[in-house]
């Protein structure tokens, strides 16, 4: 079993930053992948970025550039850096983790973005 807890989200104006933290409890020694999904009212869940075992990362288009995902492996805690946030950038924010059977989720955290 993986847990995993969100914080960080909130209410920022276009052009400002936020910084995600996910921390990660349980068997950590089976986790291949943590990453980013977000949601937003009306939309499908989607991929924002996610990091690998070995450290390699993957990004969304719209968020290349913008977004930078990192990790804390002694913390546990796999981070998201968001910069020049965007209003199309508001959704429900989630991390999720891989192991070789299960994904799972935390239970997301709120990021608005007002124009």
């Amino acid at each position: 079993q993986v847990q995993l807890v969100e914080s960080g989200g909130g209410l920022v104006q276009a052009g400002g930053s936020l910084r995600l933290s996910c921390v990660a409890s349980g068997m950590m020694s089976s986790i291949n992948r943590m990453g980013w999904y977000r949601q937003a009212p009306g939309k499908q869940r989607e991929l924002v970025a996610d990091i690998n075992r070995g450290g390699s990362t993957n990004y969304a288009d719209s968020v290349k550039d913008r977004f930078t995902i990192s990790r804390d492996s002694a913390q546990n805690t796999v981070y998201l850096q968001m910069n020049s946030l965007k209003p199309e950038d508001t959704a429900v924010y989630y991390c999720n983790a891989l192991t070789v059977k299960v994904l799972y989720w935390g239970q997301g955290t709120q990021v608005t973005v007002s124009s």
